[in-house]
């Protein structure tokens, strides 16, 4: 019979039948090491999700209130109302850009009054430069906000790989350090290490794709960010050296 025939060549050839392996059998069956890195990656992957979450809420939400304090503030003339509006937008980082400017300004006019009985107080010197440092020192702080954690998706995105190549060079040396034991030099000997190695460099890229891609993404959305703070504070500065500080 075919069957016979097949099992006694199985014998001759000291061969089996292969058996199947899923990723778990592959995860428990590999040294302890690479079993180390696997668990390393699978915390980088975890805590790199988590980030991204977060940080597509934080900008999204950044975007959208910016767009609407824009709104409120080119619709409005009164500079305190605008202030009204833009303390229940404390996402937008355009909002506190402007906070600072305005709470600035209102030192400064107060300044220039009190000074208008004694000595001058210069627009160069003592007004506009003001407001625009405290507005740059502002933009300085929300893009810091924007940009906290981007570091640990960057780290993630360049280390994982190697992470993962670390454990299946690791498990190939295994693999082939077992065939002295094993006194066979068939594929079949070596097949299930190599196949336990290179879930490490799987695990490495799965963990290091997504960190790449969502760190480009949030580096892209927050110059924007950065941009409309930019434009936005040369708009201000530009009304308040006109109307404020002549």
């Amino acid at each position: 019979m075919p069957s016979l025939r097949l099992l006694q060549l199985l014998a001759q050839n000291d061969l089996t039948l292969p058996q199947p392996h899923g990723i778990l059998d592959l995860v428990e069956g590999s040294s302890p090491l690479v079993q180390g890195v696997l668990y390393l990656l699978v915390l980088f992957s975890v805590m790199s999700w988590g980030i991204i979450f977060y940080k597509f809420r934080q900008v999204r939400r950044a975007k959208s209130e910016s767009e609407k304090f824009t709104e409120i503030f080119w619709d409005s003339r009164n500079l305190a109302s605008i202030h009204d509006a833009s303390r229940g937008l404390k996402s937008s980082p355009v909002a506190q850009v402007f906070r600072a400017g305005y709470e600035e300004l209102l030192r400064v006019s107060r300044s220039k009054k009190e000074a208008s009985q004694g000595e001058a107080l210069t627009t160069e010197l003592g007004g506009v430069d003001n407001v625009a440092r405290a507005m740059k020192r502002a933009t300085s702080v929300e893009i810091t906000k924007l940009e906290r954690s981007l570091t640990f998706l960057g780290t993630t995105a360049s280390t994982t790989p190697f992470i993962g190549l670390f454990g299946t060079v690791w498990g190939i040396m295994n693999a082939f350090r077992g065939l002295s034991v094993t006194h066979s030099s068939s594929i079949q000997a070596v097949a299930p290490g190599i196949a336990e190695a290179l879930i490490a460099t799987a695990a490495g890229l799965a963990a290091a794709i997504p960190a790449l891609m969502a760190y480009n993404h949030f580096v892209q959305r927050i110059k924007v960010l950065a941009s409309d703070m930019d434009n936005f504070s040369h708009e201000f500065l530009n009304i308040a050296e006109r109307h404020f500080l002549k």
